[in-house]
């Protein structure tokens, strides 16, 4: 590497750093201890233009409104929350993203308001930005997707995102996507994104998404707001064969507290503009190296938003196996990752796995007390019914301190497994949604 390529790409990293500080002094909270050292460096998606602004939709002096415009040709595939209260613009977007459309399309997001449980007035709200956007970028409305997040229940002012669109239509910009990831944050404590490249016909295909989420978290479909851009050329079924799939191995895995939001959506866009030949059977070579790397990204985003649970200190994965079936192991998993009794051991960093023992036994999955181990990473913990021979307090002691931990149980019934990830529960949660209004 050249010398002014090398101080270009150190340049480029300082900046990065500086922007992902950045992201936690606009929310006024502490970056969380689990928050990786920086910002990852996102490429650029051809095709795929960002800006932000300050609307004031809620926050003072920070960015909370973003916006993206994609090419013409573009394909939109996503997954939405099942949750009977959604929000107005998860509704309009789930009716809008079977279509298929050589338009353009456009995505607005704002931070600090839900527009959830605001009835017809959210709907009025979702129709207004929509109508806005499509006529600053001559697209049809339904090519506009909108995304709200934040308080639930208080009417969208949605007039002060109309009028930050000449603001926003005039600063899109290819490289914009970090500053996207700081517009969408509420109480998220650092900006979350991932990337992957890979080849596909001796071209390159670049993938780059961005994510928030903090708190109410259980998702049951994605995880509160996911955006991934990719200039892969794919079919919008196979597209989304692929998002669905890949959601139940990452977004679908994780939680922070058990609470599934009214406004969670995964939104993906390929612009086509890769090189690569295009995807149009999700059983071949090309689309299974597309899904691993979509993968990656979307794992990585997801850990992020457990790294950043409101309150966490520990990143915790729960290991299942010898499970009757998958179905068995998840039930398991998910009680032991949203037990607050286990949660709040590992805050206080006690080896209390008579916690998992009860957690195992509420699930609902088929278990034999005298059969199951558990594991705290290598180390074993309890084995047929009872605590292991060679297992002493102090072991669990030392290993709980770690900021990373392993909760490993095998049922020893079956083939079945399923991996979670999820958070301690500390004091510092309590005080965060406690004040969160106020």
């Amino acid at each position: 590497m050249g010398k002014k390529k090398l101080k270009n790409k150190i340049k480029a990293l300082k900046a990065q750093l500086a922007a992902f500080g950045k992201g936690a002094q606009s929310t006024g909270l502490l970056i969380s201890p689990l928050a990786p050292l920086s910002f990852p460096e996102l490429p650029v998606i051809r095709g795929a233009r960002f800006a932000t602004a300050q609307a004031g939709v809620r926050y003072k002096g920070r960015t909370d409104v973003m916006l993206a415009h994609l090419v013409p040709g573009t394909v939109i595939a996503g997954t939405f929350t099942r949750s009977a209260t959604r929000a107005a613009s998860v509704l309009d977007a789930q009716e809008k993203i079977g279509q298929d459309s050589a338009e353009g399309v456009a995505i607005l997001v704002n931070s600090g308001n839900a527009n959830a449980f605001t009835g017809t007035r959210g709907v009025e709200g979702v129709r207004a930005i929509c109508t806005s956007v499509a006529e600053k970028l001559d697209l049809p409305t339904d090519r506009i997707f909108t995304s709200s997040t934040g308080v639930i229940g208080e009417a969208l002012p949605h007039e002060r995102i109309t009028a930050a669109l000449d603001q926003l239509v005039g600063d899109l910009s290819e490289t914009a996507l970090p500053d996207a990831a700081r517009a969408i944050m509420t109480t998220d404590t650092f900006p979350k994104g991932a990337a992957a490249e890979i080849e596909i016909g001796n071209h390159a295909v670049k993938i780059a998404g961005i994510a928030k989420g903090s708190g109410m978290i259980a998702p049951d479909m994605a995880t509160m707001l996911v955006y991934i851009f990719t200039d892969a050329k794919i079919a919008r079924p196979v597209l989304q064969r692929i998002v669905a799939r890949e959601t139940d191995r990452s977004f679908n895995c994780i939680t922070v507290d058990s609470d599934t939001s009214t406004s969670d959506m995964l939104l993906i866009a390929a612009t086509g503009q890769s090189d690569a030949p295009e995807i149009t059977d999700p059983a071949s070579d090309d689309a299974q190296a597309f899904a691993t790397a979509l993968r990656g990204v979307m794992l990585d985003l997801a850990h992020q938003v457990v790294r950043d649970g409101e309150g966490a200190t520990k990143f915790i994965e729960v290991a299942v196996t010898g499970a009757r079936s998958d179905a068995d192991a998840r039930k398991v998993a998910f009680a032991i990752a949203n037990s607050p009794l286990v949660k709040t051991a590992v805050a206080g960093e006690d080896p209390n796995w008579g916690r998992i023992v009860m957690a195992i036994g509420k699930s609902g999955a088929e278990a034999d007390r005298d059969r199951l181990s558990i594991r705290f990473g290598p180390h074993l913990v309890a084995v047929n019914g009872q605590v292991a021979p060679s297992y002493e307090e102090a072991i669990g002691a030392r290993y709980m301190k770690g900021a990373e931990l392993v909760i490993g149980v095998d049922l020893r019934l079956g083939v079945g497994a399923a991996t979670v990830w999820t958070c301690d529960l500390t004091h510092r949660y309590i005080e965060i949604n406690a004040d969160y209004r106020s």
